[in-house]
Parts: C-alpha cells; sequence; structure tokens
C-alpha cells in the first residue's frame, strides 16, 4: 500500500479536535506522512496540549512536518517587546498563556518557544507548495517575502512561478463548499475554521489526502 499524504491547517488550541481527527478520521500510521500549515496556538482552550500531541507523534516515529504561522510567530515577538505582546493579546494569545497556567509568552516552556522558532515558513513539495497564509505573487521572487507567507490573503496565484505546483494554504477560513470547490483551482485554501464553532459553514478541522485529493473533516470537540 502507498503511503498517504496529509495536510492540516489552522488547529488554533483544539487538542481533542486534532486528536480526534489524526488518530481516528485518518487513522495515521507510520507510514504515512503529515503536513500541518501553522497556527497550533491562539483562540482555543488547549495551545500547550496541541504542541505536546505533536511533539509526542515526532517522537514516536511518525512523519511530521509542521510549519510556521502568524499565531506562531505572534508569540514569538511577545517575548521580546510589549507592543507585540499587545498586538499577541488582541488575537487569543491570553487562551495560550490561559493553557500553560502563565501571564507572559516569556515563561511559556523553552522547549516549546524552541520547536516553535525552528519552524520553516513554507515547504516545497514535487506537485504543490505548502505555507500557512499565501504568497506574494507581486515579487518575481514570491518565496523572497517572509511576512506575505505568514499573512497575506491570497486571491491568485501563479503556476510559472511555482513551476507548475499548486498552492495550499490556510489562514483564511472558508466553508466547506469553498473549500471543495477551491481543490479544482491552482490555490487549495483548507481552513474551515474549527475555532470558529457555531458559526455558518465553520467549525471543523480538515484534512486534505494530497495523493487523492480527498478531504476529511472533523467537528470541533473541543468548543
Amino acid at each position: 500500500m502507498s503511503s498517504r499524504r496529509f495536510v492540516i491547517p489552522d488547529i488554533h488550541g483544539c487538542a481533542l479536535t486534532l486528536r480526534c481527527l489524526v488518530e481516528k478520521v485518518i487513522r495515521l500510521d507510520p507510514t504515512d506522512t503529515l503536513y500541518l500549515l501553522g497556527d497550533y496556538i491562539d483562540r482555543g482552550p488547549s495551545s500547550r496540549e496541541v504542541l505536546e500531541l505533536i511533539r509526542t507523534w515526532i517522537n514516536s516515529g511518525f512523519a511530521i512536518h509542521p510549519l510556521r504561522g502568524n499565531h506562531e510567530e505572534m508569540l514569538l515577538n511577545a517575548c521580546r517587546d510589549r507592543d507585540s505582546f499587545r498586538l499577541w493579546m488582541l488575537n487569543g494569545g491570553g487562551a495560550t498563556l490561559a493553557s500553560y497556567g502563565v501571564e507572559d509568552a516569556c515563561e511559556i516552556p523553552l522547549p516549546h518557544r524552541t520547536m516553535l522558532d525552528a519552524l520553516p515558513a513554507y515547504l516545497e513539495l514535487d506537485d504543490v507548495v505548502l505555507v500557512h497564509a499565501g504568497l506574494n505573487f507581486d515579487l518575481d521572487d514570491p518565496f523572497s517575502d517572509r511576512d506575505a507567507m505568514l499573512w497575506v490573503r491570497p486571491t491568485r496565484t501563479d503556476s510559472v512561478k511555482l513551476g507548475g505546483r499548486r498552492l495550499i494554504c490556510g489562514h483564511t477560513p472558508k466553508t466547506r463548499h469553498e473549500i471543495q470547490a477551491s481543490l479544482a483551482t491552482g490555490l487549495i485554501t483548507l481552513d474551515n475554521g474549527c475555532v470558529y464553532a457555531g458559526k455558518p459553514g465553520l467549525g471543523s478541522l480538515a484534512a486534505l489526502e494530497l495523493n487523492t485529493l480527498t478531504l476529511l473533516f472533523q467537528e470541533n470537540i473541543d468548543i
């Protein structure tokens, strides 16, 4: 049996939902590969548990490749200056502090901050490019704009600049219908706004199997 490749975006502190999606819906196997598109923390109730779960899977030998999201970036910056700390608080950082039982970003355990600081902003595969938010195609080299990778909300892609590959991202919540429709385009958007349970069309964590372009969803069970 050929190995499967899954992509999951924007978990936002929903550890129970992530565990259910990976272990019960996907049934991740050691021969599979799992790519995570960032935003593991903030807003949801269990940011610490999400990071611990990812570390546990990696330490157990699963092939997991996490990328950096803008919320990881905000946490790391919040440990450096107060303006960045205030920005983080305005974007759900308080939920992350609560999950650790601390009051400041610098009090989050160093192993977790070191893990986040080492995350790459994008990943190039043979058939797709993975990134949290998107790429700046106004530039000759869209891979030179790191801020765009974390923050932009793309409406188009450029197959030539991507070497014929498609772009897969999260960051911008989309309905299931919009996510499904994006599979037929060069810009696949996977964020179903898991942490926004109760809002029309949102509230599930999505997974895309790259080899078959099969979508799987797990409704939020954390909130």
